[in-house]
């Protein structure tokens, strides 16, 4: 039986009622983080959708709100992408005057980015809707166990 389809991108799946046929690697954590993970990324996906905005440009507003005037490269190299990729995403951001590429003047080659007011009050929305989104597709969890989790995957990726 298939899932289906969302006839609006922010309206989400409909979980499969059919039993799980994938259990036979649950015992790896590897192969549970990643499960959680598409189901808590799906959830978001559908929430900025309604803002037409994607986790990559989410992400990369609350980067660049952390650190204004952050360059370029080092806001590929936060997000983990490669900074060709980190152009068409910047385009999108200005083209909806979200954030702007203002030219360093050292280095007439580099730019630093910063949110616009606009950027800044979008970005305080979003970060609700994402902490909402969070707590809408872990639900399955209580408080605590939602501390436990944080801590321990925490744990995890930081650690080299």
């Amino acid at each position: 039986m298939a899932k289906r389809q969302p006839s609006n991108l922010a309206e989400p799946l409909d979980m499969p009622t059919e039993p799980v046929l994938d259990t036979s690697l649950d015992d790896l954590i590897g192969y549970a983080m990643r499960r959680a993970q598409l189901k808590v990324f799906q959830h978001l996906v559908n929430k900025l959708a309604v803002h037409d905005l994607r986790p990559a440009q989410f992400s990369a507003m609350a980067i660049i709100d952390q650190n204004p005037g952050l360059m370029q490269a080092d806001l590929a190299r936060a997000l983990a992408i490669e900074p060709p990729q980190l152009v068409p995403l910047l385009n999108k951001l200005e083209a909806r005057a979200l954030a702007v590429r203002v030219r360093c003047k050292p280095d007439k080659r580099s730019y630093g980015i910063f949110l616009s007011k606009t950027g800044e009050q979008l970005l305080k929305d979003l970060k609700q809707v994402a902490a909402e989104s969070d707590i809408e597709s872990t639900s399955a969890l209580d408080d605590a166990e939602r501390e436990t989790l944080l801590h321990l995957l925490r744990k995890v990726y930081r650690e080299s």
